[in-house]
């Protein structure tokens, strides 16, 4: 049933009903604020980029995408449409600067800053989501741990010379035999060269988390208007006054964007420019059988993650730099589980249930974009999660409620400042 609008003005109006909008909305009405959630969709909505998502969570997975082998694999990827990170050429100016950016951080330096402030973004979020799934959420959170799956000798080698710095960055990594990898996952096939296991490994269950936490967020007095779409704004001087909206006009004290890829041009309206780009991943539900594991997988060398449902395994990978493009490459789908196959040979993968591609909101540093938009007093931005957004949205919320606050910050803004970039337009 979709909500009917607001009588009253918010203190604050959240455009997206995504991970990160919603959980924008929860610091928000922790800290008091009366709040708004405008989406042109539903929660949960199966054309939203959260929606069929793998839902991995927890401290594994924090390395940026630009880092320093990346430049070399470059033209390989570009032109494979099976690689894990494929760029489509288009005439784009914006995804030539995004590509210049990336090229940038692609170096020991930027990758290893990066890494810090990912891993204490997803430490942050581990604990926030924790606590939130101890109630009624509690069967929408699986927190066994994590298994990074290594194909070959040489990536099992690179896999094992990083667990020195996870541990002494808080993750509890290491390294598993043969015999004990059997004893967590008896009964599954693996044709790989060795794997880690990170404890804090954690995955939701998407979308049944997103919708419980619509509803909890809901009985905490959020205001959730579906079916909203965001047509326009009336600016007076530095400030935004009034946002129209396809179910009627609202005079929030504060906005907040957090509409995904679609920041960008609710943003661009304002004037406001946002170096991002849409990643489309693909994600391919089978049904379970014989085979299956049961905890969260990272095909490593693949860049595949598996997530068990129950009855049904739910496989993703792939970023796909290819503008607002949602359509599903057969190509790509098959290349994911063919890469599953190569990993988990008794996996049975041709009982396919459902087949989705969604837009990832993308960064050339992977770091979020978080803080006010340029001169306004009342607009900030909460995007840019990318492909680890379900890892990184709890604590992204609470940054926000903490800028609108006035509270100082848990993590310096700095690193998420929007105009980090340059002058974008």
């Amino acid at each position: 049933m979709t909500a009917t609008p607001a009588r009253h003005d918010p203190d604050v109006l959240v455009i997206g009903a995504g991970v990160v909008g919603l959980f924008c909305a929860w610091f928000l009405r922790a800290a008091g604020h009366t709040v708004t959630v405008v989406d042109r969709g539903e929660v949960g909505d199966p054309a939203a980029c959260s929606a069929g998502n793998t839902g991995f969570v927890g401290t594994q997975g924090a390395a940026p995408l630009a880092e320093p082998g990346v430049p070399a694999k470059g033209l390989r990827w570009l032109f494979d449409p099976e690689s894990p990170f494929h760029v489509r050429p288009r005439p784009d100016l914006g995804l030539l600067a995004w590509l210049w950016h990336f090229r940038r951080y692609c170096t020991e330096r930027h990758a290893r800053a990066g890494f810090e402030v990912l891993l204490a973004l997803k430490q942050r979020s581990l604990a926030i989501l924790r606590e939130i799934c101890a109630g009624d959420l509690a069967d929408t959170l699986t927190a066994r741990g994590m298994v990074l799956a290594c194909k070959t000798e040489q990536g099992y080698a690179q896999a094992r010379r990083g667990i020195p710095a996870a541990v002494e960055r808080g993750v509890p990594l290491r390294e598993l035999d043969h015999a004990e990898l059997a004893r967590l996952e008896p009964g599954v096939e693996f044709a790989i060269a060795g794997a880690l296991l990170n404890e804090e490994g954690a995955a939701l269950r998407i979308p049944a988390f997103l919708v419980g936490f619509a509803r909890a967020l809901r009985e905490r007095g959020v205001e959730i208007i579906t079916g909203a779409e965001v047509r326009g704004f009336e600016v007076t001087g530095r400030r935004v006054r009034a946002v129209r909206t396809s179910r009627g006009d609202l005079r929030p004290a504060e906005v907040v964007i957090a509409a995904g890829v679609w920041s960008l041009a609710c943003a661009r309206t304002l004037g406001v420019g946002l170096m991002l780009q849409p990643a489309k991943g693909y994600t391919v539900t089978v049904a379970a059988g014989p085979g299956t594991p049961t905890r969260p997988l990272l095909l490593s060398e693949g860049k595949v993650a598996v997530m068990p449902l129950g009855d049904r395994v739910r496989v993703g990978g792939t970023l796909e730099l290819s503008g607002l493009d949602t359509s599903v490459s057969p190509r790509r789908v098959d290349g994911i589980l063919r890469t599953v196959r190569s990993y988990l040979p008794g996996l049975d993968t041709d009982r396919r249930l459902h087949v989705w591609s969604g837009l990832r909101p993308c960064t050339p540093d992977s770091l979020p974009l978080i803080g006010r938009a340029g001169t306004y007093r009342n607009v900030s931005v909460a995007t840019g999660h990318g492909h680890i957004g379900m890892g990184l949205a709890p604590a992204g919320g609470q940054l926000i409620a903490q800028l609108i606050g006035g509270v100082p910050p848990d993590l310096p803004l700095e690193a998420f400042a929007l105009d980090r970039f340059g002058r974008t337009r």
